[in-house]
């Protein structure tokens, strides 16, 4: 983590301001702590679980300004309802403490507004201070409704409001007394105070794009944003999010780990900071988006870089409701600039990154960038395509994704044609990327790990052919500066002239002498027939490529004036 002086921080000299005018902190140190956690051990106890805590150090650190504690039940219901506090501030996810469990229970029922209560982790040792401001009943059905758009089960931001939330919310500003040890991420942590002072005090940044990303290693469909960015901002911060995640994904360690291995060998040291945001993860698909665009403001960005179905949950959002949530915000409220990429995908035709807005070509020369896809292929134990992800990530990823390897069956998460279908596109139609179609197109249920192996192989081997042999096409006629292209190419060419000219000659000798009948025409064939095969040879000597040699190029090069002319030099 970068050594800061911890000065006050002077907004009104930065190019951004946290969210709602202030930057939130309700961090308690000095003899202000150690007060409080004397009053803490004196007041009734919640037990909370480590996603409270998380949310806490986000409220208290102004990760989640301007929000100061846990919603009181009108912006709880403003912002579910509306996307907005009550005041009108833009907010698009509730921040309510409904705690669970018989001890909780009791406690909530001998609580008043007005009262203060202690929150406790499992250590039973104070993390926070609550001071209650409301008490109100909690609908699970109501805030899944609104916040997810629908009540299934099977979405697991619903399954974890029944399964965490109790029936009674508590509401209020909350003070922090102890801080969580952040584990291995302890020494490259940061906060909202940390960075505003990085980038506009030390750095000098005059413009800053903040990225956030979930589950996935870095693969190139980040890095094409990323550089997007940094053709046109000062800064790029890079915030992979750790804790709380999926069962099936990579583990947040070797997520960071990968990150610093691309960014330390490929992107400028002193435009790109990584730190990691410790957050819980709330599957809220595009109310995520805009949550995590917030987030970035809070940290000092000036602009929130989005990709097409961030925070998705499966099949319950489409993949570009997270960009059309911003539609909803003027960006005056909203406060950063919003930029939304699509899809990205590598284009073997292109030779790049790029997406539908910018690439004509069609899925046979695709390679695409799946996150699910990804981790598939890191369980089967294969590096993605290097076109999609550096191996620089992909073998630190390798090692963090979980589950590693496969079933009994030899199958990983996902069947196997699905994995094969996300990331090779071409393969259920053509017979290898950028091939010719193939007589019966192959089901995608029927795909076994062989196909999986003949994909990998074939874009191994083709994805960087294809371009390269366009460009010997083109540059073997184009160049005039012949000793750039290779010999044997011209040589074949002449012996090729040479062989076909061999055979229209003995043609057209065999067309002179052929009779006009055949007597056997098994054997000997007849004056049409033989001039049949004449001009069959004729035309292929034209198909040819023509043999170009530096002396049969000089035509191509002329000019109006004398040389000297064109250096400057008019005297005649």
């Amino acid at each position: 983590m970068e050594t800061l002086s911890k000065k006050k921080l002077n907004f009104e000299n930065y190019p951004q301001k946290p969210h709602g005018g202030k930057l939130v902190d309700r961090v308690l140190t000095g003899k202000d702590r150690e007060e409080a956690m004397e009053r803490a051990r004196s007041l009734p106890t919640i037990m909370v679980d480590l996603e409270a805590v998380i949310t806490l150090e986000m409220i208290a650190t102004g990760v989640l300004s301007p929000n100061e504690g846990f919603m009181v039940e009108e912006d709880y219901i403003s912002v579910l309802t509306e996307g907005r506090l009550a005041n009108g501030v833009v907010w698009p996810v509730p921040l309510s403490f409904a705690p669970t469990g018989s001890k909780n229970s009791e406690t909530i029922k001998n609580l008043s507004v007005g009262d203060e209560v202690a929150l406790v982790d499992d250590t039973k040792e104070p993390v926070a201070i609550l001071k209650l401001e409301d008490i109100f009943a909690y609908d699970p059905a109501f805030r899944a409704k609104y916040l997810f758009g629908t009540t299934d089960r099977s979405h697991p931001g619903v399954d974890s409001i029944y399964r965490r939330m109790g029936r009674t919310a508590l509401g209020g500003p909350i003070q922090l007394v102890r801080r969580v040890h952040w584990g291995p991420f302890e020494s490259i942590r940061m906060e909202p105070k940390d960075t505003w002072e990085l980038f506009y005090e030390k750095k000098k940044l005059k413009s800053v794009g903040g990225f956030i990303t979930g589950a996935n290693p870095l693969h190139r469909g980040h890095e094409y944003i990323h550089r997007n960015a940094l053709e046109e901002l000062d800064g790029l911060f890079v915030q992979p999010l750790v804790e709380m995640a999926k069962r099936e994904y990579t583990r947040h360690e070797f997520r960071v780990l990968a990150y610093r291995s691309v960014l330390e060998e490929y992107y400028p040291k002193e435009r790109t900071i990584l730190a990691p945001l410790r957050v819980t993860y709330i599957f809220a698909g595009p109310r995520e988006a805009v949550l995590h665009a917030l987030i970035m403001k809070n940290y000092g960005c000036t602009h929130a870089l989005i990709g097409r179905d961030h925070a998705g949950v499966g099949d319950f959002y489409s993949k570009y409701d997270a960009h059309n949530v911003f539609d909803t915000f003027t960006p005056e409220e909203l406060g950063l600039d919003v930029r939304l990429f699509h899809e990205v995908f590598y284009c073997t035709r292109c030779d790049n990154l790029g997406t539908e807005l910018t690439c004509p070509h069609d899925l046979k020369y695709r390679i695409n960038i799946s996150g699910t896809g990804i981790r598939e292929l890191l369980r089967y134990g294969v590096l993605p395509p290097k076109e999609i992800v550096r191996p620089e990530s992909a073998r630190i990823a390798m090692q963090g994704v979980q589950p590693k390897g496969t079933d009994d069956h030899n199958q990983a998460i996902n069947p196997v044609g699905k994995t094969i279908k996300s990331i090779f596109p071409y393969y259920l139609e053509h017979s290898r990327i950028g091939g010719a179609k193939r007589e019966n197109p192959l089901d995608v249920e029927e795909l076994t790990i062989k196909d999986l192996e003949d994909a990998i192989l074939d874009v191994r081997e083709n994805a960087s052919q294809i371009y390269k042999d366009i460009f010997s096409q083109f540059s073997y006629v184009a160049d005039t500066l012949r000793n750039t292209q290779p010999d044997w190419i011209t040589e074949a060419h002449a012996s090729m002239h040479k062989q076909q000219a061999m055979v229209v000659e003995y043609l057209e000798e065999k067309v002179n002498n052929a009779p006009t009948t055949a007597s056997d025409e098994f054997l000997y064939q007849d004056k049409e027939e033989a001039s049949k095969e004449l001009t069959v040879a004729k035309k292929m000597f034209d198909d040819i490529p023509n043999v170009l040699q530096s002396e049969d190029l000089d035509y191509r090069t002329w000019n109006p004036l004398p040389y000297r002319r064109y250096r400057g030099d008019d005297e005649e």
